[in-house]
C-alpha cells in the first residue's frame, strides 16, 4: 500500500480532471516530460518535495516520476493544498503525498518527516522548511543528499544566511533567482492570483477604493499593476529607496505605512519580512479595512497584536476573519494572515507555473549530473537552463526571433571597432 496522508481518496476523479486541465496551458514542462520520458535522467533519485500541493505542482511531480524519480511530497504551507488534487496523485500516479488543507502546525511538519523518511538525494523546497528541518533534526539524512532547489524569494533569504552561517551542507539551486522564474511567476503570477484571492474572499469591489502594496519588489510589483488595472488608488510602503523611487516613477504613491494606515481599504504585505503590519498600523486604520498577505509566511501581520487590541473575533465568511479593535473599528484579516492567493484561491495560472517549474524539473537534472563539482553555498539557475525555458516558451507560444549574424556576434565579442 503506498503510503499517504491525505484528506479523502474519493475526491481523486475531480483532482485529475483539474491536473489534465492545468497540463494543457503548460506546454514547456510537457517538452521536457517528453524528454526525460526518453531518457530516464533521474532513474532511482528520491526527491523529497516541499511544494504547494496544486495542479501546477502535480504536472511537475508526474514529470519528475516520467523521468524515473522516486518522490514523496508535503504541502509547504498548511492552507495551501488543494486536496483533489493530493487524492489524485497518490490514487491515478502512484506518488506519495502528505499533505491536508488546513492542517495544524504538528500534522504540518509529522509531513514533512514523513517526506524526508524517504532518504532523499534531492530536495525541492518551497520556504526552505524541509531544508532546514532536515538541517536541525535529521542531520543523519545529509550524507545522502546531493543538492536541492528552492522554488521562493524568502527560501532563497534564509539559504543565503544559511550559506553566510556555514551551515548549508549541500548545494541548492535558488529556482527564484532564474528570469524566466522571478519575471513571470513573481510578477504576473502573483499579481493576479492575489488579487484573484482577494476578490473570492471579499467580493469587494476593487474600482475606487485605495488599495495598499507592502513591498514592491517584483510580487509587489505585480500586485500593485493589477490592483491599479482594476480601477483602484494604490499606494506603495517601501524601505529600500531604490524600490521606493521605482515606485514613485511607475506612477505609484510611496508614503510610510503608519501614513498610509489612515488611508487604505485594502493591504497587502509581500515583502518576506516579519511585523510589516503591526498594532500601530491597525488602531491608524479606518472601519472595515481589509488586511492580507501574499508573502510566503504567516508572520508578515503581526496577529498576536491584532488579538491584544480587539475585544472580539468572529469568522464572517470563508477565509475571513472580523477583528473589531476596542475601539470599536473592525479590521478584517483574510486567510488568517497565509497565503491569500493560495488560501482563498487556487495559485498562480499554470501558463506562469509552467516556467517556473520547468526551471524545477532542469535544475534537478542539473543537480544530478554536477553534484561533485558543486559546493556547498545557494547558486543561481545556469543561464543555459533560463534561455532554454524561454526558447521553449516562445516555440509553445508560435513565436520567432532574430538570431546574430556572424558579424555581429563577433562585434558584441571584440573591443577593437569603435565608433
Amino acid at each position: 500500500m503506498l503510503k499517504h496522508d491525505i484528506k479523502d481518496i474519493k475526491l481523486a476523479q475531480k483532482g485529475k480532471l483539474r491536473i489534465e486541465w492545468a497540463e494543457m496551458d503548460m506546454p514547456v514542462l510537457r517538452m521536457i516530460r517528453e524528454r526525460f520520458k526518453k531518457e530516464k535522467p533521474l532513474k532511482g533519485v528520491k526527491i523529497a518535495a516541499c511544494l504547494h500541493v496544486t495542479t501546477e505542482t502535480a504536472n511537475l511531480m508526474i514529470t519528475l516520476k516520467e523521468a524515473g524519480a522516486d518522490l514523496a511530497l508535503c504541502a509547504s504551507n498548511p492552507l495551501s493544498t488543494q486536496d483533489d488534487v493530493a487524492a489524485a496523485l497518490v490514487k491515478f500516479y502512484k506518488i506519495p503525498v502528505f499533505a491536508i488543507k488546513g492542517e495544524d502546525r504538528d500534522t504540518y511538519y509529522k509531513h514533512i518527516y514523513q517526506v524526508l523518511d524517504i532518504k532523499p538525494h534531492i530536495t525541492m523546497d518551497d520556504g526552505a522548511d524541509l531544508i532546514s528541518t532536515l538541517h536541525k533534526e535529521k542531520t543523519q539524512l545529509l550524507q545522502n543528499v546531493l543538492g536541492g532547489t528552492e522554488e521562493t524569494t524568502t527560501g532563497v533569504i534564509r539559504l543565503r544566511a544559511m550559506a553566510e552561517d556555514g551551515a548549508l551542507q549541500y548545494p541548492v539551486i535558488a529556482v527564484n533567482d532564474a528570469y524566466t522564474k522571478h519575471l513571470f511567476d513573481n510578477r504576473y503570477g502573483t499579481g493576479q492570483s492575489t488579487i484573484d484571492g482577494i476578490l473570492r474572499a471579499t467580493n469587494r469591489l476593487l474600482a475606487g477604493s485605495v488599495f495598499v502594496v507592502c513591498g514592491y519588489g517584483w510580487c509587489g510589483r505585480g500586485v500593485a499593476m493589477r490592483a491599479r488595472g482594476m480601477g483602484a488608488r494604490v499606494i506603495v510602503t517601501e524601505v529600500d529607496p531604490l524600490k521606493a523611487l521605482e515606485a514613485v516613477m511607475d506612477g505609484f504613491d510611496v508614503m510610510p505605512g503608519l501614513e498610509a494606515a489612515k488611508s487604505g481599504d485594502i493591504f497587502v504585505t509581500v515583502t518576506g519580512n516579519i511585523n510589516v503590519l503591526t498594532d500601530k498600523h491597525f488602531l491608524k486604520m479606518k472601519d472595515g479595512s481589509i488586511v492580507a498577505n501574499t508573502g510566503h509566511f504567516n508572520v508578515e501581520i503581526d496577529i498576536e497584536s491584532l488579538e491584544k487590541i480587539s475585544k472580539s473575533k468572529r469568522t464572517v465568511r470563508d477565509f475571513v476573519e472580523e477583528y473589531t479593535l476596542k475601539n470599536g473599528k473592525r479590521i478584517y484579516l483574510l486567510a488568517q494572515g497565509r497565503l491569500i492567493n493560495l488560501s482563498a484561491a487556487e495559485g498562480h495560472p499554470a501558463a506562469v507555473m509552467d516556467m517556473s517549474f520547468a526551471n524545477q524539473a532542469l535544475s534537478a537534472e542539473y543537480i544530478y549530473k554536477n553534484a561533485k563539482k558543486l559546493e556547498k553555498k545557494v547558486y543561481s539557475v545556469p543561464a543555459e537552463i533560463d534561455r532554454e525555458i524561454a526558447r521553449l516558451k516562445l516555440e509553445a507560444m508560435g513565436i520567432k526571433i532574430d538570431i546574430l549574424t556572424e558579424e555581429q556576434y563577433k562585434y558584441l565579442h571584440s573591443w577593437q571597432m569603435g565608433t
